[in-house]
C-alpha cells in the first residue's frame, strides 16, 4: 500500500487544493482531494489487465468550482430532497436554500460540503477529512463536526466511514455522489450495464422528486433489481414514475436493515469485465441513472452526456426529516452519526 500526493490546483480565495493518491497491491487508484473531500479518480484493472477510470470527473480544479452534477462529491448535510427547503425539531422551524424548484436539494450548491477546504490527515491506506460547519450555515442548527474517511485495502474495497457530532439537534444524511461506468469515465452510455439492488420496496415521488411517503413495493415493476437486470431493458417504459424524473432518480428500501454493514446492490459490466459491489449499513439507496447529465467536457476531453455515468448513493430517504414513517435522520448531543459504505471492485 502507498499514497503519494501532489498538488491540483488553487481555489478562488488563495487555498493550495492538494491530491491524495492511495494505490493498493492490485493496481487499483483512489484519488481524493480536500476541496470537498472529492473522489477525483478510480483506476481499476479490468479483465485482460488493462487499466480504465470509472468514475466520472474533471481533470482541472476550476470545473469542480461549479460541479452541477456533484462529480465525486461528499454532499451534506443532508443529501437528496427535502419538500419545502424546510424542516422542524423540538417545534422550531428551520429554512434551507431553496435550489431545486421549491425544494432543497443536497444542502446548498453554492457554500455545501462540494465547496469546502477539508482538512486532512495522511493514514497508512487512506485520508480523513474533516470540517467544522458552523451554527446556522446553510440553514442547519448545531455547530458540526464532520469526518469523512476515505481508506483503499488489498481487496479491492474503496470505504467511505462518515462520523460528524453536533451540539445541537440536527439533520444529518450523508452520502457521497460518484458516478461509475465500469467501461471507463469515456465509454458512453450505461444502460448495458446489470444491476442488482437488494430491496423489494422503493419510495415513490411525485413531480420534483419529492416522496410521497409511500414505501411500496417493486414486485412487478421496472424498479425491482433483485435478479440482474440491464439497466436499459426498462429504464423507457410507460411508466409514470419513470416519466416523472426521466428515468431510474428513485431510493430503493434495503433489505435486511439491522444498522450492520451488508451487500445490497452490483453491477457488472459486460464488455471490460468489471464489477462493482456495494456494502452499506444505510437504510436507502438512490439509484440515479444520470438521466440528467447535459452535454460537456470531462476528463481527458471526454464528451459526457445524458446516462453516461450512474450513482449508487447510500443514505436514508429523501425527505426523512418530514416523514414519521422514514427513518429518524436527527443527531445531536445524544445521538452521534457513524455510518460506513464500502464500494468493492473485481473484474
Amino acid at each position: 500500500m502507498a499514497l503519494t500526493t501532489r498538488n491540483f490546483g488553487v481555489t478562488k480565495d488563495g487555498s493550495q487544493v492538494t491530491l491524495y493518491s492511495i494505490h493498493n497491491k492490485n493496481g487499483v487508484t483512489a484519488e481524493v482531494m480536500d476541496y470537498g473531500a472529492i473522489l477525483v479518480n478510480l483506476l481499476v484493472p479490468d479483465s485482460k489487465g488493462e487499466t480504465d477510470d470509472i468514475v466520472l470527473g474533471y481533470d482541472k480544479l476550476e470545473d469542480y468550482f461549479v460541479n452541477d452534477c456533484f462529480f465525486g462529491a461528499v454532499i451534506g448535510p443532508s443529501a437528496n430532497r427535502i419538500a419545502g427547503a424546510q424542516f422542524t425539531i423540538d417545534g422550531e422551524t428551520y429554512h434551507l436554500p431553496v435550489n431545486d424548484n421549491e425544494n432543497n436539494l443536497h444542502s446548498d450548491h453554492a457554500t455545501g460540503y462540494p465547496k469546502r477546504m477539508w482538512q486532512a490527515q495522511i493514514l497508512d491506506n487512506g485520508v480523513v477529512f474533516s470540517l467544522e460547519d458552523a451554527d446556522g450555515s446553510m440553514g442547519f442548527p448545531g455547530n458540526k463536526h464532520v469526518k469523512v474517511t476515505y481508506t483503499l485495502t488489498d481487496e479491492n474495497e474503496l470505504k467511505l466511514d462518515y462520523h460528524v457530532t453536533s451540539d445541537k439537534k440536527t439533520l444529518i444524511n450523508m452520502t457521497n455522489h460518484s458516478y461509475f461506468n465500469l467501461a471507463g469515465h469515456n465509454a458512453g452510455s450505461i444502460e448495458d450495464h446489470k444491476l442488482q439492488i437488494l430491496g423489494k420496496a422503493y419510495t415513490p415521488v411525485v413531480a420534483g422528486a419529492i416522496p410521497t411517503g409511500e414505501i411500496a413495493p417493486v414486485a412487478g415493476t421496472p424498479f425491482d433489481f433483485n435478479v440482474p437486470t440491464r439497466i436499459g431493458d426498462r429504464i423507457n417504459d410507460d411508466n409514470e414514475q419513470l416519466k416523472l424524473v426521466q428515468g431510474y432518480d428513485h431510493n430503493w428500501v434495503l433489505d435486511d436493515c439491522s444498522g450492520q454493514v451488508r451487500k445490497v446492490a452490483e453491477v457488472t459490466e459486460p464488455v471490460k469485465g468489471r464489477t462493482l459491489t456495494v456494502y452499506t449499513d444505510q437504510p436507502g439507496m438512490q439509484f440515479y441513472a444520470g438521466n440528467c447529465i447535459g452535454q460537456h467536457t470531462g476528463k481527458a476531453g471526454a464528451s459526457y452526456g445524458k446516462r453516461c455515468g450512474l450513482a449508487l448513493e447510500t443514505q436514508a430517504y429523501p425527505d426523512s426529516v418530514n416523514r414519521d414513517n422514514f427513518p429518524d435522520v436527527i443527531y445531536g448531543p445524544d445521538r452521534e452519526y457513524r455510518t460506513t459504505t464500502i464500494y468493492k471492485m473485481s473484474w
